[in-house]
């Protein structure tokens, strides 16, 4: 059993990863900015509140703590712009200060810097609307952020979990294929996975750890 503390839990992809780690039998805390937003109850749930952009706040959650994940959203382009990159960097500043004892980082991260069957990256793609672009470039900062802080001294180990293109929810099948920076793709092309799907690959990596300071994607 694993304590994880799951940053942005009442989002649509965090509330997925709160429940798959509770029916696995982990201890769960859901941090929110508003408590009172999370109405699930769980003898193994606990709900705080805390501030991803602050990283006392982020040293706080993470003590004792076996995971850190970051499930967070920025809303639109311009939200994520101001919230992914940020949010990293306070998250590695804030686990970085607890030492030795550091709990590992997961990152929900984009699909836009993964390479395409044709050979370029997801986010070069003709025709993407702004708003979408802003998104998978806030997400691609991000990881080049966390591989260029060659683990925070070895205190801080992370890993960022890139979904399919097309990520929704659906049904939770517990099968997905990986790969680490090309887009999975099935035999027709199409590049997707569930979001219930998407939340056992990142419970699978925190109980099994199989990506230690890199990036890896998921999808059927």
């Amino acid at each position: 059993m694993a304590s994880i503390a799951v940053f942005g839990a009442n989002g649509a992809i965090g509330h997925r990863i709160v429940s798959e780690a509770l029916d696995r039998g982990h201890e769960v805390t859901a941090v929110v900015r508003d408590p009172a937003q999370v109405s699930r109850t769980h003898p193994s749930l606990t709900v705080t509140a805390g501030d991803v952009l602050d990283p006392a706040s982020v040293s706080a959650v993470g003590r004792g703590r076996d995971a850190v994940v970051s499930a967070v959203g920025g809303g639109n382009g311009a939200g994520h712009q101001a919230l992914i990159r940020p949010s990293a960097e306070s998250l590695v500043a804030g686990l970085h200060a607890l030492g030795s004892g550091a709990p590992r980082l997961i990152m929900v991260g984009g699909a836009g810097s993964l390479r395409t069957p044709g050979g370029g990256r997801l986010m070069d793609t003709p025709g993407l609307p702004e708003d979408v672009l802003l998104i998978m470039r806030a997400h691609g900062d991000a990881l080049e952020y966390l591989r260029g802080i060659a683990g925070a001294g070895g205190e801080v180990r992370w890993t960022n979990v890139s979904p399919a293109a097309d990520i929704r929810p659906g049904r939770r099948t517990g099968g997905y294929r990986t790969a680490l920076e090309d887009l999975v793709t099935d035999a027709h092309g199409a590049s997707r996975i569930s979001a219930e799907d998407y939340a056992v690959a990142i419970v699978d990596e925190i109980e099994r750890p199989a990506h230690l300071d890199e990036r890896f994607t998921v999808g059927y």
